[in-house]
């Protein structure tokens, strides 16, 4: 019995040492940046398509300029430069207060107009005078049908809100 017993016990063991194979499937690695650089491809072939078929009206010519802390609307003048691209110079002055604008501004829609360039103003109720300059890409946007094209970006450096406008004449 003891026999018996012993021989079970080696079994069982033996049975319980006995190495089990484990199927794996292994799923490939995927490169995500692969992924990421395709996506890119696809969007920047439908942004070009798209700039490719904006044309929007003429927007050169004369407008008005203006900031509403300044009394008196100043001129802005956008030279054409190529398709829905102008050349932008202009500015407002009352007393010792002015606002100027240079750069060059892209028509993106008919409601924006994308400026890239610089936007300086001096107002003495504003940080007494110190100039704050805006610079980079700035968006002008519609909401009456081209009348009035407002700056987007009204925030001051003194922390108060500036309206910026275009003004059609």
């Amino acid at each position: 019995m003891k026999n018996l017993l012993l021989f079970i016990i080696l079994l069982t063991g033996a049975v319980s040492c006995q190495k089990k194979e484990y199927t794996t499937t292994e799923t490939p690695v995927i490169d995500s940046t692969k992924i990421i650089d395709s996506i890119n491809a696809v969007r920047t072939k439908i942004n070009d398509s798209i700039r490719n078929t904006n044309r929007f009206p003429d927007f050169s010519g004369s407008y008005g300029f203006g900031h509403n802390l300044i009394s008196k609307t100043g001129t802005v003048t956008f030279k054409k430069t190529g398709r829905d691209e102008y050349d932008v110079k202009g500015e407002a002055r009352s007393g010792k207060n002015y606002i100027t604008i240079r750069g060059t501004a892209e028509r993106v829609s008919l409601q924006h107009l994308n400026f890239t360039g610089k936007i300086s103003q001096s107002i003495q109720d504003d940080n007494n005078g110190k100039v704050y300059t805006r610079s980079g890409t700035n968006t002008f946007m519609t909401k009456d049908g081209g009348k009035t094209w407002r700056l987007q970006n009204m925030v001051n450096s003194a922390g108060f809100v500036d309206h910026i406008d275009i003004i059609r004449k």
